[in-house]
């Protein structure tokens, strides 16, 4: 016999709430669809067990004793304890799906490799990740959250910052098999530019904005190829076509396998990067908050 087969009943226990609760035993009974007398002999049988007087009879109803107003905090934070285990199972067993916004790039370069470690944890969770090259935000109902590039400011939202811009010039190896070896800031003119276009003001690092860091007077040449699309903007430097600006945390996986190659060794910072979005008007559910902490630990977990 286990130390739990001695405790009372549910029933008897949420009686015992009701009844305190509500000051009478009559309404304790209506609420608890059951009759006054049921109610009371619950109480008289609970009594008897604890040894203690829990109530103080009157004719209007009844009031708590000192030795009920203790139990009454035991009973009312085991309830508690024993509702919040049942909902926890409920949901775990829920098929959740969350609407997460982001941009072509993010989702396949930053979200899909990792994306398995948040299954791990949350298995009964689809992740539906809509991408697009216009700004999507939680503002808007049909998405949960968003991971967007900028300073932080999305009307109607929060944001937190996951990680800042940091530009590196990147390109094919085999895009430099046939060029003299760059050295010298100047020699990029020599190659293709490949420009990222999008249809909404994107304050990224910009060829202009990389010649000027450099020190270099001429404004770059004309870009080779243009893209409104990161993700192909990518898949051409991965080709030869030229020369990309890469995000670092978006390229390094493309840098680790030889895919990409960096050009200077040198890589530039701006105060604008990719956030974490969430809605400012309606209530977060805890599995998008969830979702939002797994992406702030990844962040925490990039090489610095």
């Amino acid at each position: 016999m286990t130390r739990f087969s001695q405790l009372p009943s549910l029933v008897t226990l949420q009686a015992f709430e009701a009844a305190a609760r509500l000051g009478n035993f009559t309404l304790a009974a209506t609420e608890l669809g059951s009759t006054q007398s049921a109610v009371s002999q619950q109480i008289r049988r609970l009594e008897e067990d604890l040894g203690a007087a829990l109530f103080l009879r009157a004719h209007r109803g009844v009031t708590l004793t000192l030795a009920g107003e203790t139990f009454l905090t035991a009973v009312l934070e085991g309830l508690q304890r024993l509702s919040d285990g049942v909902g926890a199972v409920q949901q775990s067993n829920q098929h959740l799906v969350i609407n997460v916004a982001t941009d072509y790039a993010f989702a396949a370069f930053w979200i899909l490799p990792r994306l398995a470690g948040f299954r791990e944890h949350y298995p009964h969770t689809e992740v539906r990740v809509v991408t697009s090259q216009q700004r999507n935000t939680p503002a808007q109902p049909e998405f949960d959250l968003a991971i967007l590039f900028g300073s932080g400011y999305f009307p109607g939202c929060i944001s937190r910052p996951l990680f800042q811009e940091e530009a590196v010039m990147v390109c094919s190896p085999s895009l430099l098999k046939h060029a003299d070896p760059i050295t010298r800031a100047d020699q990029l003119a020599q190659l293709p530019l490949l420009k990222l276009d999008t249809e909404y003001q994107l304050d990224c690092f910009t060829w202009p904005r990389i010649f000027r860091a450099l020190g270099i007077k001429d404004a770059p040449p004309e870009p080779h190829m243009t893209f409104n699309n990161y993700t192909l903007l990518l898949q051409a430097a991965i080709a030869g076509q030229g020369i990309a600006i890469g995000w670092a945390q978006l390229v390094d996986s493309l840098l680790d396998n030889g895919l990409l190659v960096p050009l200077l060794d040198k890589r530039f910072n701006s105060t604008n990067g990719y956030h974490v979005v969430l809605p400012q008007q309606r209530p977060i559910e805890p599995v998008v908050q969830g979702f939002a902490d797994w992406l702030y630990r990844e962040s925490l977990a990039l090489p610095t």
